[in-house]
């Protein structure tokens, strides 16, 4: 089940919230309510494979109780060590088994050997993103910043706490274990959250949807067909579809927290302004970045080492942050090409961008994770190899049969303006703005009536356009529900 789907905005969040607020009177039937609508929710898109979730909850749980109990007489390094190898063995199973064996097979055939004939294994939506929660979970114990959950129930609910259950944000156990049990909602926090909701939801619906049609057909032209402009079209295209798509849902994720009475914490501010790629990962899937961060980088030394052990330690974590996304050479790629540019901004090639002429820095920023982006998107080297030819200027295709107005349409061109502002901070530098005239000077146009007004006519609106939008296309991914 999608946030942007009919079954989830017509039935099951109104159904949900009418549990929560009318029928559960206190924390704990809350609890329970969220809980089984959490299992519900991924049950309706996974089936049975709700159990292997269940099975790591459990397993989570135990495991926290070992690991608290050893420290008692202990460091608990081995029992630390053992339950976050569990959990990275049940991703590495249903994620990358198929990866591994079919990579095998390509060499056994050369080596006189029969290939490995499996059954394929099945990758459960959000497997990445609730084992992620687990190890989080045991990490805090390990590290004494919390003490374990006596309360299996509430644990499940952090676990599977279905507005970021299978996208992210990924939240820290540390940062949400008082919410657990205690929170409260009030009709300005409601109201915030479905303002947040409804924003994302037009992010997503009505801009990276639009955005994702032509990116799709372009990244289906036959590659010896590809032409330069055709080429970088798509990849801008789908540079800003991801975006919306991932922003969206974490906009919509937030504001169903904020509902139920939990923060989580923001995943974007406004990547594709940055000035280098270490300002881009400090903007872009932040729970990912600071998870990354403070649970390898850190232990593996940091900053705190010389020169090629720290452009070690960042490669690494971007091999593996690549690998997470996907079991596939092209992410494998994607992660090391950013490790790459991380590495390369620690010399004095990093310090000049921070002191070059900002449009100049933010052109090489632009232009690093736009490329970036190809890798993201091809489904397998070759194609993203002649998508980057191409865009260097070497492509075979007639430019008079593949051009981009072939693409193009008013609906989409009006959309691709809107995105390009969007992708801005214009309404927070508006919002700045009006204060300081506030401040200087009162004034009724730019007073606090001009939130209102926005509030009761631009979120009904796009609301609108966004269920209009749902009910005549059957055009409706979401991009980071593959991870």
């Amino acid at each position: 089940m999608v946030f942007s789907s009919a079954s989830f905005l017509f039935y099951f969040l109104p159904l949900v919230l009418l549990l929560y607020f009318v029928a559960a009177r206190t924390i704990a039937l809350r609890n329970l309510v969220l809980l089984a609508a959490s299992l519900g929710f991924y049950a309706w898109g996974e089936g049975r494979f709700v159990l292997v979730m269940l099975a790591s909850i459990l397993a989570n749980y135990f495991f926290g109780l070992w690991v608290s109990k050893a420290h008692e007489t202990s460091s608990a390094k081995l029992q630390i060590g053992l339950a976050i190898a569990a959990n990275i063995a049940l991703l590495v199973y249903f994620k990358y088994t198929n990866f591994f064996v079919d990579n095998l097979n390509h060499y056994l055939p050369s080596m006189g050997l029969s290939p490995i004939a499996i059954d394929r294994v099945h990758l459960p939506i959000g497997v990445s993103f609730f084992t992620f929660h687990c190890i989080s979970y045991l990490m805090d114990i390990y590290r004494k910043q919390t003490p374990p959950n006596r309360s299996l129930r509430e644990l499940a609910l952090y676990i599977s706490l279905f507005p970021q259950l299978v996208a992210g944000p990924i939240i820290r156990y540390k940062d949400i274990a008082g919410q657990l049990t205690k929170r409260a909602v009030n009709v300005e926090r409601f109201s915030y959250g479905v303002n947040r909701f409804v924003a994302g939801l037009g992010k997503k619906v009505l801009l990276a949807n639009t955005l994702g049609i032509p990116a799709d057909k372009i990244f289906s032209v036959p590659l010896t067909e590809l032409t330069a402009p055709v080429a970088w079209f798509g990849v801008l295209c789908y540079t800003l579809q991801i975006y919306f798509d991932f922003s969206g849902y974490s906009d919509m994720a937030i504001g169903l927290g904020h509902m139920f009475g939990f923060k989580f914490m923001e995943n974007f501010n406004y990547p594709y302004i940055s000035r280098s790629i270490r300002e881009f990962w400090r903007r872009w899937h932040i729970s990912l970045s600071t998870w990354f961060r403070d649970y390898l980088y850190i232990p593996l030394g940091g900053n705190r080492r010389g020169f090629a052990r720290v452009t070690f330690n960042l490669v690494l974590v971007f091999f593996l942050c690549g690998l997470w996304h996907g079991a596939s050479w092209t992410f494998i790629i994607w992660g090391l090409y950013h490790g790459f540019f991380l590495g390369v901004e620690r010399t004095r090639f990093g310090k000049w961008l921070d002191s070059a002429w900002r449009p100049v820095s933010h052109l090489y920023a632009l232009l690093v994770f736009t490329v970036g982006w190809t890798f993201f998107r091809a489904q397998n080297l070759g194609q993203a190899m002649a998508f980057l030819k191409a865009m260097a200027g070497r492509a075979s295709g007639d430019p008079t049969q593949w051009h981009v107005s072939v693409y193009l349409n008013p609906k989409l061109e009006t959309i691709f303006v809107i995105a390009l502002i969007a992708m801005t901070p214009v309404v927070p530098f508006v919002n700045q703005w009006r204060q300081k005239r506030l401040e200087r000077a009162p004034s009724l146009v730019l007073g606090p009536g001009v939130d209102a007004l926005v509030g009761l006519v631009a979120m009904p609106l796009i609301l609108l356009l966004s269920c209009m939008s749902l009910a005549s296309s059957s055009y409706n991914p979401f991009i980071y529900f593959q991870f």
